[in-house]
């Protein structure tokens, strides 16, 4: 975690000290209502809520302790990974894995990949497929897959 130690600037808005403090802009606003963290003052020229160089201080050690302004403790999510961000790798479908229901399609006339099947099962069944009866479930993965043709 990469918080400064002290601030930069003389002044802030909301957005720059919710980016120093590592933390999105709803979840810093989230704190300031739950008083986590100080209320911004005032910027009198044009109105904006701003923090000054005391506040923003105020800010960092709060966040860099855990520790609010009333010395209540506070815990503080970690901010999500961009979009951009790696993710893990989907498991590949072994054709094994459906073998039996691929037979049976077979057996129905249907010609059917793993990887169709597989997905057929994960729009049909998103939640799970245990409670579902084999029949029913070749019954539907064939209309499926029929109707995609």
């Amino acid at each position: 975690m990469n918080i400064p130690e002290t601030p930069t600037k003389a002044v802030v808005s909301v957005r720059e000290m919710a980016e120093m403090c590592l933390l999105s802009r709803s979840r810093f606003h989230a704190l300031i209502q739950a008083s986590v963290f100080p209320t911004p003052i005032r910027n009198e020229s044009c109105k904006r809520p701003v923090y000054d160089l005391e506040l923003q201080k105020k800010c960092l050690e709060i966040r860099r302790t855990g520790i609010d302004a009333e010395g209540r403790p506070v815990v503080f999510n970690r901010k999500r990974r961009a979009s951009g961000a790696k993710q893990r790798p989907r498991p590949r479908v072994n054709a094994t894995d459906h073998a039996d229901l691929i037979e049976s399609l077979k057996s129905l006339g249907l010609q059917a990949k793993a990887e169709a099947v597989e997905s057929a099962l994960g729009e049909l069944f998103p939640n799970s497929q245990a409670d579902v009866d084999e029949g029913e479930k070749v019954r539907r993965v064939f209309l499926h897959l029929q109707q995609k043709k």
